[in-house]
């Protein structure tokens, strides 16, 4: 990538990266989303700080749920 490229692209902003069309994402692309593993995802489902949706099998987590979340400020560490 070429000096020129690096000042022509946008900057990537949070807003952007969580926006799409879908309500619900999985575990696993919710994990993506907060940068996270999908096993500190899991602590945070079971000590209720993030809820879920189950389709049949399926555990969803509703897109606006993760952007409570991320509005939240959160100075303890996961793994306690």
């Amino acid at each position: 990538m070429t000096q020129q490229d690096r000042e022509t692209r946008k900057p990537v902003r949070i807003s952007d990266t969580i926006t799409d069309s879908r309500l619900l994402v999985s575990r696993h692309e919710a994990a993506q989303r907060l940068s996270i593993s999908e096993r500190a995802l899991d602590y945070l489902v079971a000590n209720k700080q993030l809820s879920t949706r189950r389709i049949g099998s399926r555990v969803l987590i509703a897109v606006s749920e993760l952007r409570r979340f991320i509005r939240q400020d959160h100075p303890e560490s996961l793994a306690g």
